[in-house]
């Protein structure tokens, strides 16, 4: 089992511990709890998929007019948290958001099934809906407007990349004795690292 050490580079690390919880955990390995917030509004927890990590950060896709959409453009910082219960292991992430390249987006939009890509366009993300046949004739609606295998991103669709400023490495030790490395991201990109009390 990897272990975080005091010059451990924090995405390497990141990703040693996603490569053992994609070979030991059952499902969705790369969820993560994504907090958001805005001045007047309490902070709102959900989770989500990662779907990418380069040296920049960590991203994720979702509809912007969605409520997380919405207080990630009004107040560009989040904070996530990757659980690997069956590995007694945390990440939690904090930073500033910026969004993807429509570029980016692109790219992954088209990796995903056709279905997802129709849903993009038919969910009013996050709004009341009626009944579950409203969404299913919504659904009907956008597959007769793109009937070929052709779906193009919605405009209001998109990723975003969590720049850390923070990232805390949590290993569940006995006797609540547990093991914590926090790494701060310093001005020449470099990081500093530091052990917490449990």
């Amino acid at each position: 089992m990897t272990e975080p050490t005091p010059d451990s580079d924090p995405y390497a690390l990141f990703n040693a511990w996603l490569a053992e919880a994609e070979a030991a955990e059952p499902n969705d390995p790369n969820a993560m709890c994504l907090a958001t917030t805005t001045p007047d509004a309490m902070p709102s927890a959900r989770m989500v998929l990662l779907k990418g990590l380069d040296a920049r950060g960590f991203v994720f896709f979702t509809n912007h007019d969605s409520r997380k959409g919405e207080q990630l453009l009004a107040n560009p910082q989040a904070a996530l948290n990757f659980h690997w219960k069956s590995l007694r292991r945390v990440v939690r992430v904090e930073g500033r958001v910026e969004q993807v390249s429509a570029a980016e987006s692109d790219e992954y939009y088209a990796t995903r099934p056709r279905l997802s890509r129709i849903g993009a366009w038919a969910s009013r993300q996050s709004r009341p809906l009626g009944s579950r046949a409203e969404l299913e004739a919504a659904v009907a609606e956008v597959e007769a407007r793109f009937p070929g295998a052709e779906v193009p991103r919605p405009p209001n669709w998109g990723g975003f990349r969590v720049l850390p400023a923070r990232i805390e490495f949590w290993r569940d030790m006995p006797f609540r004795l547990h093991d914590r490395r926090v790494f701060h991201a310093q001005p020449d990109g470099g990081w500093r690292s530091e052990t917490l009390y449990p």
